[in-house]
């Protein structure tokens, strides 16, 4: 359990460096950024967003179990947990927001350039604050048009971060699995994709910095909870003598 969790807590922290950053600097969301550079952060917060984000989920478990063959039974039993554990969390996500009731820098910004008190636009449901948001935003020629249609989708409030959670478990999860296995690569992908994930939740105008925050600690505790269930249910998820010898050949190689 140790070892997991000190495993994670170094992930975690790599991912808390951006927004950590960000809050400390004071910095504002304000509309205006444009161009290719906003367009390829929307892609990337489109691969979390839903229908993208199940077929990111497939692919990444396939590439998991790829790497975590020679523990197939392990692996299988952990993406149970872990598809157990952010359930759940989405549950408490859910349950939080309701509560906390944190209105997204957009919306914000709309009460303040549009008139839309905050209070009157979150007691709409939700298809008519995406009816709402469209209205008001036709003649918006400053905000391009793929903005626009992810504000009218993503009406909810902020606090946490659920795209945020969905990249930091992936993560983590490379980094409590993987490095044992020397998969550097891939741990160094996922974690700048996640990083990138929470950059796009930003600058699009969905979250504060202190949504990223929590979201990334809630994700370490669920995935540093889930390897250790697996590790309690499957034995270590160390990697076997067949797979150290694949890694020492790999090793050899590079």
């Amino acid at each position: 359990m140790l070892s997991i969790a000190k495993r994670t807590a170094v992930g975690a922290g790599l991912l808390l460096i951006m927004p950590v950053a960000v809050w400390l600097s004071g910095w504002m969301w304000q509309p205006g950024n444009s161009g290719l550079w906003l367009k390829s952060l929307y892609w990337v917060t489109e691969t979390v967003t839903q229908p993208w984000g199940i077929i990111t989920h497939v692919i990444l478990c396939g590439w998991f179990l790829w790497c975590l063959r020679f523990r197939l039974k392990a692996a299988l039993m952990l993406f149970a947990i872990l598809g157990v554990a952010i359930l759940a969390g989405q549950g408490v996500k859910s349950w939080v927001k309701e509560r906390v009731q944190e209105p997204r820098p957009f919306v914000i910004w709309l009460e303040k350039n549009h008139q839309i008190p905050v209070d009157e636009f979150y007691t709409l449901k939700r298809k008519d604050r995406g009816h709402l948001v469209k209205e008001q935003l036709a003649e918006q020629q400053d905000i391009p048009a793929f903005l626009r249609k992810h504000w009218q989708k993503e009406t909810g409030f902020a606090f946490p971060s659920g795209h945020t959670m969905f990249a930091a478990s992936w993560g983590l999860l490379a980094v409590g699995l993987l490095w044992p296995r020397r998969r550097t690569f891939t741990i160094a992908i996922l974690l700048v994709w996640a990083t990138a994930v929470m950059g796009s939740r930003l600058l699009l105008g969905m979250h504060w910095p202190r949504d990223l925050v929590v979201a990334t600690l809630i994700s370490w505790l669920l995935v540093t909870l889930a390897c250790w269930l697996a590790q309690r249910l499957c034995g270590p998820l160390a990697p076997p003598h067949e797979e150290r010898q694949e890694i020492e050949q790999r090793e050899q190689e590079s």
